[in-house]
């Protein structure tokens, strides 16, 4: 398989048909290029979207009290009502919820300069939040702690700020721990700094973020017993969707609101869209590999059409060798090993520049959080398991017409005529 004849004789052959060899290879250079490019892409656009969920427990929800629209119990439609700390006790009845996070928010922060240290100031998303907010809400402490329950017993003043926020309100090499910030008039101790733990959009919003105990919310804005909305965890082993039935029924029942009352909480389910987006991505991974699948089957046709019009006008080459003793099995391992060849040689330069192309991309945009595509590589093992599947094909493609080739009585191929 390896001896010089066969390879001067496979270069021979390249050298005097260089158009057609090139074309071959830019067909099997494609269909691998693109499939690896198409898988690429769709993974990128895959890991773009997906990252803005990083860190938020897939089985979890959220509700707020917003307008009732239907009348209940002699109440009117068009009724305000609002959750408080009693629902909180309510809730965490239920076995069917693990974990029950109620938070308050400062409205009209943006373009507001509402958190202030010395000269400096700037407009960020002030909330009151439980510990258990971080089961739901994953966060990187980058200095200092999180809340604690000691700071919601106690009320504590004291504040945990997002990266963006320590940016603009400290200097670079300060350490915020310990200094105090004020938010509309009220004195906070900066007790931690988080570090998104999602990306996107998400992670730029919570690098915005002033946290406070909850119970200190509510004392020092004068919210009472007012709960703005809730982040709940399912029990393990229950589905987000009814936990969230559970957590709503009760929820309307305890502030008389109709069953069928779709509007009176709003509520955003966590598992729902992630199975959304999870059935999308499948679509379009599915759709990916057809497509690609495709354009690698049209290199290996080409193969194929080649390797016939190669073995045809070699029809009366064949026969020569045939009729001087030449063994049936070394003309078709030459021509398989031709076929081979082209095939290897174009479908890994194929491989190895589409991979490049992915990588670069891959780093161009690695520091770009808000971009909607991330990371569009490719499972190298994928990669590997499609070239070889080409070779294979190639193998095929120069096998078929050669057993075709052998099978002409060397007289007849001798009075062949091109």
């Amino acid at each position: 398989m390896f001896d010089s004849d066969s390879w001067q004789e496979i270069f021979a052959t390249i050298k005097k048909n260089k158009l057609r060899t090139a074309l071959t290879c830019f067909g099997v250079f494609w269909g691998i290029f693109m499939l690896v490019v198409m898988i690429g892409s769709g993974n990128g656009l895959s890991n773009g979207i997906l990252k803005d969920f990083a860190g938020t427990a897939t089985n979890s929800f959220f509700c707020w009290a917003q307008k009732t629209s239907k009348p209940y119990k002699g109440m009117k439609p068009g009724r305000n009502f609002n959750f408080n700390n009693d629902d909180t006790k309510a809730l965490k009845q239920l076995p069917e919820l693990a974990v029950v996070a109620p938070m308050n928010q400062l409205g009209n922060y943006e373009g507001t300069n509402n958190v202030v240290r010395g000269l400096k100031n700037g407009g960020f998303e002030v909330s009151g939040v439980y510990p258990e907010l971080r089961k739901i809400e994953a966060t990187n402490i980058k200095a200092g702690r999180f809340l604690n329950q000691n700071d919601i017993d106690d009320k504590r003043k004291v504040a945990v700020i997002g990266k963006r926020v320590q940016e603009i309100l400290f200097e670079k090499d300060e350490n915020p721990i310990g200094e105090y910030i004020r938010v509309q008039g009220v004195y906070f101790r900066v007790v931690g700094v988080t570090e998104p733990a999602s990306g996107g959009d998400r992670g730029r919003e919570a690098g915005e973020k002033v946290q406070i105990p909850f119970t200190t919310f509510q004392q020092a804005f004068n919210y009472g017993d007012i709960v703005g909305w809730y982040a709940i965890m399912a029990s393990k082993g229950v589905p987000a969707t009814k936990a969230e039935d559970m957590a709503l029924a009760l929820l309307r029942e305890r502030h008389k609101v109709a069953p069928d009352d779709a509007i009176a909480i709003g509520h955003w389910n966590m598992e729902k869209e992630f199975n959304k987006l999870n059935g999308l991505f499948a679509g379009i991974s599915g759709l990916v590999w057809i497509v690609g699948t495709g354009t690698l089957l049209a290199g290996i046709i080409g193969v194929s059409n080649i390797m016939l019009i190669v073995v045809k006008e070699r029809t009366k080459e064949i026969g020569i060798r045939r009729a001087i003793g030449a063994p049936p099995g070394h003309i078709v391992r030459q021509l398989i090993l031709e076929s081979v060849f082209l095939t290897t040689i174009a479908g890994y330069v194929g491989l190895i520049l589409s991979i490049a192309l992915m990588e670069g991309v891959s780093s161009m945009l690695a520091s770009d959080d808000s971009s909607m595509f991330t990371n569009p590589t490719i499972d190298l093992n994928v990669a590997l398991t499609a070239l070889a599947i080409l070779i294979g094909a190639g193998a095929l493609a120069g096998l078929i017409p050669a057993r075709k080739a052998i099978a002409i009585p060397p007289v007849e191929a001798l009075r062949y005529d091109n």
